[in-house]
This record gives structure tokens, sequence and C-alpha cells, in this order.
């Protein structure tokens, strides 16, 4: 990820904060840690990654997510999805464009979060984002132009950090 991009998204931010808040909180029901695997392989996994990630959003941001196994959208708590909007709302336009650029990378609002306040790094925040990718590469073999484009998503991710630490 170019500085460019991380400045241009500052200028997003700039003007159009509040659409852009509006459409994260509204994304933030489908965020991808909310989606277990059966797999009790994975499922550990997420436990051991995610689900720290969830309880310090719970605690953090007043975010009580609940997730599941099944693939249907679980209905989240309105106060959850205000507390959510509030957390993005007190974000400067630096820090509100790094998360949105880590959530879309991760397709996680709740590791971007993390990943913004310095809960996390960005080595973890990938870590736990592609956590089922990774896990398929370790059973099956790795495949030369998925990990070339986990390796570019990872290089993002610690743009991105770095960018939030200047």
């Amino acid at each position: 990820m170019t500085k460019d991009k991380l400045e241009q998204a500052v200028c997003d931010i700039k003007q159009h904060r509040a659409d852009i808040i509006s459409k994260l909180v509204q994304f933030s029901k489908t965020d991808s840690l909310l989606f277990w695997d059966k797999d009790t392989a994975v499922a550990k996994k997420q436990e051991k990654l995610w689900a720290p990630v969830l309880k310090w959003a719970g605690e953090y941001i007043q975010a009580k997510y609940v997730p599941t196994d099944e693939l249907k959208v679980n209905e989240q708590d309105a106060t959850s999805m205000y507390a959510m909007r509030k957390f993005m709302e007190n974000m400067s336009d630096e820090e509100l464009a790094a998360f949105y650029l880590a959530s879309m990378n991760m397709q996680s609002e709740l590791l971007a979060a993390a990943l913004v306040k310095g809960r996390i790094t960005a080595d973890q925040a990938y870590n736990a984002a592609y956590l089922e990718e990774l896990h398929q590469a370790e059973l099956w073999g790795h495949d030369q132009q998925a990990d070339e484009r986990r390796q570019s998503l990872k290089n993002e991710l610690t743009d991105i950090e770095n960018f939030l630490k200047k």
C-alpha cells in the first residue's frame, strides 16, 4: 500500500465522514470474526486468536457481538451498533482512514479496531484475519498466487500500522 493510498483515504474521510461511518456500522454486522468454523482444529485457532479481540471489543468499545457457527447473519444488539458508531466517531481522520482500509483488507472491523488502537500488531491482525486460509495452506499445501496475494495484504497491514505510529 502506498502512502498516497492512505493519504487519499484521509481526504475521503474528511469529505464523507458521516456516510463512511454509517456504511461501516452496517458492515460490522457481518464481521468475519462473527462466523466461527465447525471444524474443531480451526475453532481452536479461532478461540485463541479471535476470542480475545471479541472480549476486548466488548470491554473497550462496549460492543458485544453475537458469533455463530451457521451461515446466517445473527441480529446484533442495537446498543453494540451504537457503541461501534461512537467508537468510529471518536477517531481522528487518520485513525478512521486506517480503520477503513484495514477493515476492507481483513473483512473485520473488530480486528481493524484492535489494530488501530494498538491492541494487536499487524502480524497478529493478519494471522487472525487469514486464519482459515493459512490453516488450509498448512493442510493442503501452498499455492504461489494465494501466498503472494496474502503477502501483499500483510504488507498493507504493516503499512497501516506504520502510518498510525507517525
